[in-house]
């Protein structure tokens, strides 16, 4: 017997998610907006009813018993990644746990990839001219996509009176 109690919201965000898109969280009401957003998606991950999964929220197996739906058979967290390239990198990410993400070939991001592994590496402003971006969003790949997403290392070095030239070591 499911003893959770929900409110009318987080069993209309739940129900929604089980029934159009696999569990993935990615469906408001209309009413609710903003801060409400992160209050009720914080209510559903403090209760264990989600969890995240890469950068989205899913209904966990409590999630579905909440709702009185039958979880799915379990999918481990990395299911959904794509897989290592070799045995060597599938080893090393279950002994490290980090996720392993590939990128297209043909994206900004593979391009910025390849010029940062140059010998010569790459500035900001090469950057920029080659994506098209802007230098804080370079920056912000740089964070987020690189080194948190894709756990490159990224190194730099100022030559005196030039810009700053990042690597990947």
């Amino acid at each position: 017997m499911n003893t959770l109690s929900l409110t009318d919201t987080q069993r209309r965000i739940l129900d929604h998610a089980i029934e159009h898109t696999a569990g993935r969280i990615d469906w408001f009401p209309d009413n609710i907006k903003g801060g409400a957003r992160r209050k009720v998606l914080d209510g559903l991950l403090k209760r264990g009813l989600i969890a995240l999964n890469g950068g989205d929220h899913c209904v966990t197996a409590e999630g579905f018993a909440a709702v009185g739906r039958t979880p799915p058979v379990p999918i481990s967290p990395s299911a959904e990644t794509e897989m290592p390239a070799s045995n060597a990198e599938a080893a090393e990410a279950n002994a490290t746990g980090k996720r392993i993400q590939k990128s297209r070939e043909d994206s900004k991001q593979a391009e910025v990839i390849r010029m940062l592994h140059r010998p010569e590496g790459a500035t900001i402003p090469q950057i920029c001219a080659e994506t098209g971006w802007q230098a804080h969003t370079v920056r912000g790949v740089f964070a987020g996509a690189f080194k948190k997403k894709l756990g490159l290392t990224l190194v730099s070095e100022k030559p005196e009176g030039g810009d700053r030239i990042y690597k990947i070591a």
